[in-house]
């Protein structure tokens, strides 16, 4: 694999106490609520094996309904995100099911002749190379092709790759009879991952038919006009090219072929780089690309579809693991915390398919068994994988990415090296007992427990984030160092560590945006953190644009033993307004963009 930074095993990284793990542990919750025989419904139905004489009361319904034509789409996410937990947390509850669903998508394959293991059947191929209206059934059967991928490659489970072999020579067969024209027909047809399923194939097994199936789902019509420099996003529906990106990236590492990892730079660059994105990180109004920096006519009901956020933050781990480049690092803490978590439910664990960011908007939240949504699909996988971007290892040593309670184990030179990334929490005692005037300081602390089994050269390299308003404040078992204010930039401290602590104060401050392409609306962040007003219109503000604090001001700052920093009113307005982070909302009317004037 071609990389500088290298993503940990799965098991070495583990979540620390606090409101992200109960997140990830109503996330496993909803997963094991669901039954098996209700996941596997339509591949049962497929293979003849579930034929009840009327639909049972309690199946699943919505997209995964035996009537929609993307019935089955869910179960493949279902399958990733289980692979993830148990690879992660070493959870034999949600293994035992997952395997237990494998084997049982292997007896539909036996069923069906050997090789179809499908959800719907092979004549919705067939009618999309006659050019008949179908919807995306190749998007659906790629997240069961994942599935099993995710279930070998990261649960190891071995049946998994022989049904994914075996339903490979299908689609290798399948394919084989178009001519290249025809082929390209088919790929503009919503083809979800497809790309990445057959790179990730390859890369198992090195055999020719598996390249063949890379080659043949080159969507060239795409990735030629991206290379030429066309802008071929704007007002296109995004979540078909995202997934296609993935496969360019894929084959990438496992060809190493230059004009993939070209394609993915030229689609970065397109797509985010060069078109901009509202506060929140997202890019999307009603599921398609917004045209760059004009994003004053999008506001609406329907920003932000989940699967983009969560899609471009896996490509975004892509990148950062090629480059190494700090950008990436920072684009996925923005969408992590105003999408991935802004748009999940803290109470029910659902999910929001999309995020509004109109006047007075609303997040409307799915239900756990009648909407099914593929943004259900994507906040199970999300949700099981957070894990995964927080550290990274190169040729130096450890690599801090995104400041999440968490602990690292890791084997360095021989020697077991375990680090633990706790927040400090302000408590008001604490102060007291220290005999310190009690004060508000609501920027963000942590400490860095450094344990080895023995004393060890590497270089720990902590992300200095893009919200950065001041000098950081690093200690090294009491020692400051000096660390200059540069935002989205590293810090790098080589030494031999053994049994040292590091507390890093990382100073934010109120941020106004504005809006690409509509200057005079603003929104408000706190550090890395979109703020929303509790209101169902967007009253002119009156202050400087320039000085945030002249228009909020901290609400209920404490609460008994500890301050309370994220919440916020309107100070010196006709019209008090409260203001919370996006991530927290979950059922109020809210507004995020507002006019300010001096």
């Amino acid at each position: 694999m071609f990389e500088t930074h290298h993503s940990l095993p799965w098991n070495a990284v583990t979540l620390q106490p606090g409101s992200l793990k109960k997140r990830a542990e109503l996330n496993r919750a909803y997963m094991l609520s669901l039954k098996s025989s209700h996941l596997l419904q339509n591949h049962y139905g497929e293979a003849g094996l579930w034929n009840p004489p009327q639909q049972p009361t309690d199946c699943h319904g919505g997209w995964e309904s035996p009537t929609s034509q993307l019935r089955g789409h869910f179960l493949g996410h279902w399958l990733s995100a289980a692979a993830r937990l148990f690879a992660s947390t070493g959870d034999t509850e949600i293994k035992g099911k997952a395997d237990f669903i494998v084997a049982e998508l292997a007896r539909c394959q036996q069923e069906m002749g050997g090789e179809w293991i499908g959800s719907i059947p092979e004549k919705y191929l067939d009618w999309i190379a006659r050019g008949k209206r179908i919807w995306a059934p190749q998007y659906t059967l790629h997240k069961t092709l994942m599935g099993l991928y995710d279930m070998y490659e990261i649960a190891q489970n071995e049946q998994a790759l022989d049904i994914l072999i075996h339903w490979a020579n299908w689609f290798h067969r399948w394919t084989g009879q178009f001519s290249r024209e025809q082929m390209d027909d088919i790929l503009d047809v919503e083809t979800g991952g497809m790309l990445e399923v057959w790179a990730n194939l390859y890369g198992v097994t090195n055999k020719q038919e598996h390249l063949d199936l890379i080659r043949r789902y080159d969507r060239r019509r795409l990735f030629d006009r991206l290379l030429a420099g066309e802008d071929v996003l704007t007002y296109m529906h995004a979540n078909t090219t995202i997934p296609e990106v993935h496969g360019a990236a894929r084959a990438w590492e496992v060809t190493g072929e230059q004009r993939w990892r070209d394609i993915v730079e030229a689609y970065w660059r397109l797509a985010v780089t060069d078109r901009g994105y509202f506060c929140t990180g997202g890019q999307t109004s009603d599921e398609m690309w917004c045209p760059p920096h004009q994003l004053g006519g999008q506001l609406g009901p329907e920003n932000q579809e989940h699967c983009t956020v969560y899609n471009l933050m896996r490509l975004a781990n892509y990148l950062f693991r090629w480059t190494g480049d700090v950008v990436y690092a920072d684009y996925y803490e923005r969408n992590f915390y105003n999408g991935i978590l802004a748009q999940q439910n803290a109470q029910t664990g659902m999910v929001a398919y999309y995020l509004p960011l109109e006047t007075g908007g609303t997040k409307v939240w799915g239900t756990p068994t009648n909407d099914f949504w593929c943004c259900h699909g994507t906040l199970v996988q999300a949700q099981a994988s957070h894990t995964r971007d927080i550290y990274f290892t190169n040729d130096e040593g450890l690599l801090v990415s995104q400041y999440i309670p968490s602990r690292v184990q890791w084997h360095h030179d021989g020697s077991e090296v375990s680090v633990t990334l706790e927040s400090k929490a302000h408590d008001v005692y604490a102060l007291k007992a220290s005999r310190e005037q009690p004060r508000q300081t609501s920027h963000p602390e942590y400490t860095l427990s450094v344990n080895c089994e023995q004393p060890t050269e590497y270089t720990l390299t902590l992300r200095l984030p893009w919200w950065l308003a001041d000098e950081p404040t690093i200690t090294i078992n009491g020692e400051r160092q000096q660390v200059p204010h540069t935002p989205s930039s590293y810090y790098s401290i080589r030494r031999t560590w053994h049994n040292d602590k590091l507390t890093i104060l990382l100073p934010k401050a109120l941020q106004i945006v504005p809006l690409p392409g509509a200057s005079d609306m603003m929104a408000f962040m706190d550090g890395p953190i979109v703020l929303a007003g509790l209101c169902d219109d967007a009253s002119m503000l009156y202050g400087s644009k320039d000085q945030p604090e002249t228009l909020l001001a901290p609400y209920h700052e404490r609460q008994y033993a500890a301050w309370q920093p994220d919440s916020y009113e309107t100070r010196n307005q006709p019209h008090t307004t409260r203001f919370l982070p996006l991530c927290d909302i979950r059922d109020e009317r809210y507004t995020v963009y507002f006019p300010i004037t001096e």
